[in-house]
């Protein structure tokens, strides 16, 4: 390991520690996110609920599944007898109805069968306001402050509220249905948030205020409410609680999900990645060779053949001169325009006239003549003159 390597290691480690130091002393603000799950501690987490379900629910057994409704209510589903295999009340608690329309299908098949179903979100889809007749609305006059009523015992007790509630309610049901709770706002307007819907043999437990449930009003004075809208469902049977699919498969809890949930241990981790993608580029930057320019080759066939030609004049050798001036006015037609001259027939005199835009006339002429000159075993000076007076016609 080289020295400038340990230093930029040793001054890494000391960023990191005087972070994590730091962080560690400072008072963490508090998280108000609303995530509604049983393994969070933070005010809008429903970890209190979680511990206290069984006594919410005593003496029912409170059974937990991640998966959807529809996977966990079919394969208890007999085709033969048409008949589930279990019974009892479905419980479902989350800030936005997030279940798909497969499993609704499914909850309103269980609770035809003589189930209860007790959903508590602050919105519902339309199929479940079609099928069980009811309507909402979201009060734009809201401010975060109301009391909440609920029937228990066949009287109603009160409780104050103040964060996190939203802005539904219920505004229409059929006759058939029944308010169990309400909430009043600062304005003394009055609205339904929790109802109970009639469905075949068995019953819908709709409730739109689903924070009172978290961890921030089970731990103050408003702790009761939660028992006593539960107290509605029938106190028999199981309970099967609908819970979020990663809680049920233990992902929450792999070391990678723990450590970006510490905010000190993240900023340690992306300034550790930050770092080493620096150190990287600024290492190889100065690690690298310098490459050296390589001129290509010249081409010096031309050259070459004018040279020869040349000499052969002075010696009067006219049959060479003719022969290397062909050759290389064929290998200049060859680099100018890209066109095989191994056939000078007339396809070859129509493309190098489109290609060069020369008269089709005059080269049709100086290639009968290469043709001529090629086939003959002598030549005078005239010859190589006429052949060169066509070349450089061609090229004026």
């Amino acid at each position: 390991m080289s020295r400038s390597l340990k230093v930029y290691i040793g001054i890494l480690i000391v960023i990191l520690i005087g972070i994590i130091m730091i962080d560690a002393n400072r008072p963490k603000p508090i998280d108000w996110t609303p995530t509604f799950s049983i393994k969070d501690k933070i005010p809008f987490g429903l970890y209190v609920f979680n511990n206290e379900s069984d006594a919410f629910f005593k003496p029912q057994k409170v059974t937990q599944f991640g998966k959807s409704p529809y996977e966990f209510f079919d394969s208890k589903y007999s085709y033969i007898d048409t008949t589930y295999s279990i019974k009892g009340n479905f419980l479902y608690i989350n800030g936005n109805f997030d279940i798909d329309e497969e499993s609704v299908e499914e909850l309103l098949y269980f609770a035809e069968h003589g189930n209860n179903i007790f959903l508590s979100s602050s919105d519902f889809p339309s199929i479940f306001a079609d099928t069980l007749h009811f309507k909402m609305e979201y009060d734009n006059s809201f401010t975060d402050s109301l009391q909440m009523n609920v029937e228990f015992k066949q009287k109603k007790n009160s409780f104050y509220f103040n964060k996190g509630i939203n802005a539904s309610y219920f505004t229409e049901i059929d006759s058939t249905s029944k308010v169990l709770g309400t909430q009043k706002r600062s304005n003394g307007k009055v609205q339904s948030n929790f109802i109970k819907i009639p469905y075949g043999k068995g019953n819908f437990y709709l409730h739109c205020q689903p924070i009172a449930f978290t961890n921030y009003y089970l731990l103050k004075e408003n702790q009761s409410y939660a028992a006593d809208v539960l107290s509605n469902l029938p106190n028999e049977n199981e309970v099967f609680w609908k819970i979020k699919r990663y809680e049920s498969d233990g992902l929450e809890q792999s070391p990678l999900r723990f450590w970006f949930s510490q905010p000190a241990l993240k900023s340690a981790w992306l300034l550790a990645i930050y770092a080493l993608i620096v150190f990287m580029i600024f290492n190889a930057k100065r690690k690298q060779r310098v490459i050296p320019i390589i001129t290509p080759l010249k081409n010096t066939t031309i050259e070459f053949t004018k040279t020869i030609g040349n000499l052969y004049y002075q010696e009067k050798d006219y049959l060479n001169i003719i022969d290397k001036k062909i050759i290389f006015f064929l290998e200049k037609v060859r680099n100018d325009y890209y066109l095989d001259t191994f056939n000078l027939d007339e396809t070859f005199c129509k493309r190098l006239q489109q290609k060069s835009g020369k008269n089709l006339q005059d080269i049709e002429k100086l290639v009968q003549l290469i043709k001529q000159l090629r086939t003959q075993s002598s030549a005078t000076e005239t010859d190589v003159i006429e052949l060169n007076n066509l070349i450089e016609k061609f090229y004026s």
